[in-house]
């Protein structure tokens, strides 16, 4: 079954991975849908026939595996991933062949290890899709499972099989939790409660690549370098297509909520 690579492009616009990753996607897909190989454009990149076989009904089938990490798939985690299929718009036929590719991954002989090592050979040329996959199976897990211990340990083993580094999935959890700590607190009305507040603070740190250890000064810093690479006009300026702008300006908006939750509790005017 053919993914088209405007999928690939609805993912990307899903998961708001911040502009870069929403302009390469655009790109990507663009490609994919053209036939064309991502090499020309970028240099030496992934063979998009072998990417579109592989990167979804990998997807997919990793997503039952994690979900089964605990023995069992709760109602919540087959709605989660539903809810992926869902809002990557996929027609009768590709959801039918997603939940074929989840029930296979839920299975004792599902080989994890080799799924993960032809996925990893299609897109090593191109290692910010290995982000992108990594990031949708957490999506899935902190809205199915809440992402307890074991199939946490689960997904850690399939980043790092991917190529990511502890510090990527840190940060890519950390990035996560933080939006749906923002989407909590704007659901509730206000600020998150005590018992949220030292994890949300941890995830403000980890969003602008900064510690707790640092200066005032070198939050700012932080803060500063993280909205210049992400800011929309600069980006735009370096020929970020106009129909992604909305995704750049959700991350710079993240960044920004972050840095005000820091500056709120160090006091710093």
């Amino acid at each position: 079954m053919s993914w088209s690579g405007k999928i690939i492009g609805a993912t990307l616009g899903l998961l708001a991975l911040g502009p870069f990753g929403a302009a390469i996607g655009a790109l990507i897909g663009h490609q994919f849908d053209s036939g064309r190989s991502v090499g020309g454009m970028f240099g030496a990149g992934p063979d998009p026939r072998l990417v579109n076989e592989l990167f979804f009904p990998t997807c997919f089938r990793v997503m039952g595996h994690i979900a089964k990490a605990d023995g069992r798939v709760s109602e919540q985690e087959v709605a989660s991933a539903r809810a992926i299929m869902h809002a990557l718009h996929l027609n009768f036929a590709q959801v039918q062949a997603a939940i074929g590719y989840f029930t296979e991954g839920k299975q004792p002989a599902f080989d994890l290890d080799s799924a993960l090592q032809r996925l990893r050979a299609a897109i090593a040329p191109f290692p910010d899709l290995a982000h992108f996959f990594v990031e949708i199976q957490l999506q899935a897990s902190l809205a199915g499972n809440g992402l307890s211990d074991l199939p946490r340990a689960r997904l850690r083993r399939v980043a790092l099989m991917l190529g990511l580094t502890d510090g990527d999935f840190a940060r890519l959890e950390s990035l996560l939790r933080f939006r749906q700590g923002a989407a909590g607190a704007d659901a509730g009305g206000g600020q998150p409660g005590p018992a949220g507040g030292g994890e949300r603070l941890a995830q403000a740190y980890s969003l602008l690549e900064a510690t707790a250890a640092m200066s005032d000064e070198q939050v700012v810093k932080a803060y500063r370098r993280q909205m210049s690479r992400h800011h929309p006009d600069k980006l735009k300026a370096n020929g970020l297509p106009e129909s992604m702008l909305e995704r750049a300006k959700e991350r710079t908006q993240q960044i920004q909520a972050a840095y005000e939750l820091l500056r709120a509790r160090r006091g710093m005017r």
